[in-house]
């Protein structure tokens, strides 16, 4: 069900608004923040905190909250460290917010959300599934896709050669998204329970045992990919581990690809160099390789 809802059919009917959104993001960065700026909160987590909560139909108000209460989330996947202990005085206020946004009521009439409450009552699912299921979409489909597009911005910063084949072949966007999510993998690592007695590399793991699996080490993995720890837009990421593989496929992969297609488009058009213009500072999750900071310098076209 939900697949249907985010498949590509339904996502073409957004990319002129989101590609139109792009270029005055874009123009209004280059305007206001002159050639430096920090590339993470202007651009990387500004798109999709803009975009995305208007597909899935949230309101304008409260949206600054996304974010704080993607870190509590994804730091609950990871051991009970510290990190879990920092969000644990905002988890009820941040929990609470999220669940509001989720009620048929809260959300607009033509946006994923709607749609998921269409489908319950069709019967797809159950009136108490819904709301878990558009939670489920402000869960996994924000800090991912504003990760994976600061690691998109920092590989194109620290790689100059590789901005100037996306700006004389902007079709290639969507592989320099994946070949960044497979470079940087924003998702280190994930939890799954096996399913019955599964042999791997000559070691049985028993049924109903967790398996930690590090993605960012599979998507560097010299058995797969030539020169894997090269940023390169001439390499066919596709097979990367990023956004999971089988059933497992995180099913708003193409959301986040359309999120950064249209913005890496915008920026070829006006921006002629990038470059890092600081000493970027990571963002400690348990279970991302997250950002705080992305300083960039760039000359405008």
């Amino acid at each position: 069900m939900l697949r249907e809802i985010l498949a590509p059919p339904a996502l073409r009917r957004l990319r002129e608004s989101w590609q139109a959104r792009a270029e005055e993001l874009v123009a209004m960065v280059v305007a206001r923040e002159g050639t430096e700026f920090d590339a993470f909160t202007t651009l990387a987590a500004a798109f999709p905190l803009r975009v995305f909560p208007d597909a899935v139909g949230l309101g304008p108000e409260g949206r600054e909250n996304l974010l704080p209460y993607g870190n509590m989330a994804f730091n609950a996947f990871g051991p009970r460290n510290g990190l879990v202990e920092a969000d644990a005085s905002r988890m009820a206020e941040l929990s609470g917010w999220v669940s509001a946004q989720c009620t048929r009521e809260s959300l607009g009439d033509d946006g994923f959300g709607a749609r998921i409450w269409v489908a319950a009552d069709r019967g797809d699912l159950t009136p108490e599934q819904a709301p878990l299921v558009v939670r489920s979409l402000l869960t996994a489909g924000v800090d991912t896709t504003v990760h994976g597009l600061a690691a998109t911005l920092y590989a194109f910063a620290s790689h100059p050669d590789q901005w100037q084949r996306l700006r004389k072949r902007p079709e290639l966007a969507r592989v320099a998204f994946d070949e960044a999510v497979r470079w940087q993998s924003p998702v280190q690592t994930f939890f799954r329970t096996a399913s019955s007695d599964v042999t791997v590399a000559g070691s049985v793991i028993p049924e109903g045992h967790k398996i930690l699996m590090f993605l960012g080490s599979a998507n560097r993995d010299p058995d797969r990919w030539a020169d894997p720890d090269r940023f390169d837009l001439g390499r066919d990421p596709s097979g990367h581990v990023g956004f999971g593989m089988g059933i497992h496929q995180c099913v708003g992969q193409h959301v986040a690809r359309l999120e950064a297609e249209t913005l890496l488009t915008a920026l070829a058009r006006r921006v002629e160099h990038i470059e890092l213009a600081g000493e970027p500072r990571r963002h400690l999750i348990n279970t991302l390789r997250s950002w705080a900071a992305l300083p960039v310098r760039i000359r405008p076209r």
